[in-house]
């Protein structure tokens, strides 16, 4: 075991393996319980997130639909609504998963923004672009899509007297794997302290169909590298990763790599700096 795993595994809440199917019904009870305090605490009434089509926004989508239906039916009022949002940039390769999400998650309301025409506005008029080579200009480029839909959902969050739902979970925070005031910026993030392999059973136990729960994760910002895995891009397996989180036996190349990342990160994880 790798002298830091429980450090690492501790700062970030991670939550032991699940000993069956009452454990990972407790924790989707205890997630909608704390998506429903994040609404009766802030005195909002809305609940916003981004459906990509992945695993992560699924299982976070269903839980956000769970959660209001419940207030619903408690009776603490009818307002309580989830808005799903599609972001696509131009046309999304893999839009018919997305659209499976929607249709697995039976959204109250489902919006779609595309970001094209805002991510290329805002490109054509930023000169410090134009240097770049190709490479860099399409990794930059791919943070601007990340932080674009957040600006998107926080517009539909501030017109609805909405919360933005995030969906990092302890897999992706580990290796900083989001974009800063991207995807990284949110209001609540039910599915924190959870492995990869925890996101995909309680996405399976709320009744996510396969092809969604076992879809390969790619952030896809990026043109030149479209549909990316995220595991190409961490340079190791999210198997390695969630063993690691779990104080479970990784090799020494894995436990190095998570490790450093953890590391070369760590700003992502911090609140802004102060004198």
């Amino acid at each position: 075991m790798h002298s830091r795993q429980a450090e690492i595994a501790a700062a970030l809440g991670v939550q032991p393996p699940f000993d069956g199917d009452a454990a990972i019904q407790a924790q989707i009870d205890r997630r909608v319980r704390f998506i429903q305090n994040c609404l009766r605490e802030s005195g909002m009434k809305t609940l916003v997130l981004g459906i990509s089509g992945g695993v992560d926004s699924t299982t976070a989508g269903l839980l956000a639909q769970r959660a209001v239906e419940g207030m619903r039916a408690a009776g603490e009022g009818d307002e309580y609504r989830f808005i799903a949002v599609r972001l696509p940039y131009q046309t999304q390769h893999d839009e018919h998963e997305a659209q499976l999400a929607i249709e697995t998650i039976q959204p109250d309301e489902c919006h779609t923004v595309n970001i094209a025409a805002a991510v290329l506005g805002l490109a054509e008029a930023t000169e410090a672009l134009a240097p770049l080579p190709a490479g860099k200009r399409d990794f930059v480029l791919g943070n601007t899509k990340a932080r674009m839909r957040m600006v998107a959902q926080y517009t539909i969050a501030n017109a609805r007297q909405g919360l933005v739902i995030g969906t990092d979970h302890a897999a992706e925070a580990v290796m900083g794997f989001y974009t800063k005031f991207g995807d990284g910026a949110c209001d609540l993030t039910p599915l924190a302290g959870l492995v990869k392999g925890q996101v995909r059973q309680l996405a399976a136990a709320l009744g996510a169909p396969a092809q969604l729960v076992h879809k390969v994760p790619t952030a896809d910002l990026e043109e030149l590298m479209p549909g990316r895995p995220d595991e190409e891009a961490h340079g190791v397996a999210y198997r390695d990763i969630d063993a690691f989180l779990l104080g479970q036996p990784v090799s020494a190349e894995a436990a190095r790599i998570i490790v450093e990342t953890f590391d070369k990160t760590a700003h992502k994880r911090q609140m802004p700096k102060e004198p």
